[in-house]
């Protein structure tokens, strides 16, 4: 922890009284100078953080490979030996979101090997890139992107079925939202019956038109981001609750669960951190099969060890027998896999509906 360099004025700033050390023998506060350079402040800070003392990097060797045992020291008491658990997930959330969120765009984009030429990539044109109102076969036919013959035969060939509009294809048969409204009004009771999926086509059809598609789904992948920490955050406690419920009430407190779930996650965070930077590393297929080889076997490696990491740490803490434990930890997996896929499937709905 970094120290602040004491007060040379022995008159506590807090109450007058005489400060003979470090510490106000009246009060308590620390007699420490409170103006400070900002290079101060930041070192301040990273000490605070990290500890510079070896704790953080001890804490992180023992979050990755030995289950459990940080959570198990915490309970026991063993809480200077190692980075608090709520500073440890802080920290952690922190730099996996502020990296992924930096670096996201990047997903995709090959790195050039060495002596080898880009390919020219050929622009394709998208019906959203051409910003015309009538988005159907005769909207492309007025501007030259289908010819007048090739326009017949399409429509020769659609006339044989009544489950395409050949007014407006691209739109699912609806030019316009109005036009949508009135079909809903003049349609059948079962498609009437349907408000739901009339509510999301009329959605759809809102957010088409005031968007591309490009830009709908950058826009999701941005919102859904941001967003994502905050669900995390808000579902460790359901996580704890989960856990809470299948042990025993007067050994383990719901206190108990928590620091559990803290450093469950944070570990999460950290494989999910450790296996972004391998999906940064595709490129090296390119320039060696033997090095894409590797890759993907860590990356295979890190994803199994994420879905294995939780049953030997349920086991370690919580100290049941090999079975009881497997048994126990099986029910909870599956019914937090359950619970949190609902909750992101509700809330990418929200999401999308938000764009």
């Amino acid at each position: 922890m970094a120290k602040e360099s004491v007060r040379l004025n022995k008159t506590c700033q807090n109450c007058n009284h005489l400060v003979e050390e470090r510490f106000c023998p009246n009060c308590g506060q620390e007699n420490i100078e409170t103006r400070v350079s900002f290079h101060h402040i930041f070192k301040h800070f990273l000490e605070d953080l990290t500890h510079y003392d070896n704790t953080f990097w001890k804490s992180i060797f023992y979050l990755l490979l030995k289950p459990a045992s940080l959570s198990i020291a915490y309970i026991n008491g063993k809480r200077l030996h190692y980075l608090n658990p709520f500073r440890l997930y802080i920290f952690i959330s922190f730099i996996t979101f502020l990296t992924l969120s930096l670096f996201s765009n990047e997903i995709g984009v090959e790195a050039t090997p060495p002596n080898e030429k880009k390919e020219e990539k050929t622009n394709v044109i998208t019906i959203d890139s051409l910003h015309i109102k009538d988005k159907s076969i005769e909207g492309l036919t007025k501007i030259g992107v289908i010819s007048q013959d090739n326009n017949d035969t399409i429509k020769k060939i659609l006339s044989g079925t009544d489950k395409i509009n050949t007014e407006g294809i691209v739109n699912l048969g609806f030019k316009k939202i109005d036009k949508l409204d009135s079909f809903k009004t003049t349609s059948s009771n079962t498609l009437e019956e349907n408000r739901s999926e009339n509510w999301l086509l009329n959605k759809w059809q809102t957010i088409s038109k005031e968007h591309t598609e490009d830009a709908n789904i950058n826009d999701f992948s941005k919102s859904f981001n941001i967003n994502f920490q905050k669900i995390l955050f808000l579902y460790m406690p359901v996580f704890a609750f989960i856990l809470w419920l299948f042990h025993d009430k007067k050994r383990w407190f719901y206190f108990d669960h928590g620091i559990f779930t803290l450093h469950y996650f944070s570990f999460l965070l950290l494989m999910s951190l450790l296996i972004f930077g391998l999906n940064k590393l595709e490129y090296l297929a390119n320039i060696s099969p033997l090095l894409g080889w590797i890759q993907f076997s860590l990356k295979t490696l890190g994803y199994l060890y994420m879905l294995y990491y939780f049953f030997p740490a349920h086991r370690l803490f919580y100290g049941d027998k090999f079975f009881l434990s497997f048994f126990k930890s099986s029910i909870v997996f599956i019914i937090n896999i359950v619970v949190f896929g609902l909750i992101m499937v509700a809330f990418s709905l929200y999401t999308y509906l938000n764009l």
